[in-house]
């Protein structure tokens, strides 16, 4: 007669979960943050407001200066990264694969939406396709809002700036567009 082995499962102890705990949130750190670099990284290489084109535009008075728009997007790039890697951490640490992967999939839209407006206003130089473009940024920006504050009481209104801000774009983008019919 064979010898039978039990096999025992060990649970992991408390200070060993706590350190894969910690491996994981820090992994989910890292790609949080180099999907909004990345993000951060395309909308600057495709944004060019010294070009000739965006130069020749009219802009509503109401446009804020050009200072403010590299100041406000790094805000809001940390911003992002910040909620959306407590989101994404939150959901793992409670074994929501669900949430994890819709909130990455939204994420992910929204940050390609994010960069691709640069490429169709500024390279593009398609004002009116950019104004529906960013529309959809909005709306985006917007549901993201909706998840964080789904998954965390506060993570939401810490958001809002971006949604507001994206909503703002849109409008700004259609006031050029109206502005300069045929460019």
């Amino acid at each position: 007669m064979k010898p039978t082995v039990s096999r025992i499962k060990i649970s992991p102890t408390r200070r060993e979960r706590t350190r894969q705990s910690k491996r994981d949130r820090r992994k989910i750190a890292i790609g949080t943050i180099a999907a909004v670099g990345a993000c951060a990284a395309v909308g600057t290489l495709l944004t060019d407001p010294e070009n000739s084109w965006y130069k020749s535009l009219r802009k509503p008075d109401w446009q804020p200066p050009a200072a403010a728009f590299p100041i406000v997007w790094t805000a809001l790039y940390a911003d992002i990264a910040y909620v959306s890697y407590k989101v994404l951490a939150d959901a793992h640490e409670r074994g929501d694969a669900a949430e994890f992967k819709s909130y990455s999939r939204a994420l992910g839209t929204n940050l390609a939406l994010n960069a691709a407006w640069c490429g169709l206003f500024f390279r593009g130089e398609r004002p009116v396709v950019s104004t529906i473009e960013a529309g959809a940024l909005a709306v985006s920006s917007i549901d993201l809002v909706r998840r964080a504050d789904k998954s965390h009481a506060g993570l939401g209104l810490l958001l809002s700036p971006y949604a507001v801000w994206t909503s703002g774009a849109t409008a700004l983008s259609g006031a050029i567009a109206a502005l300069n019919p045929g460019k």
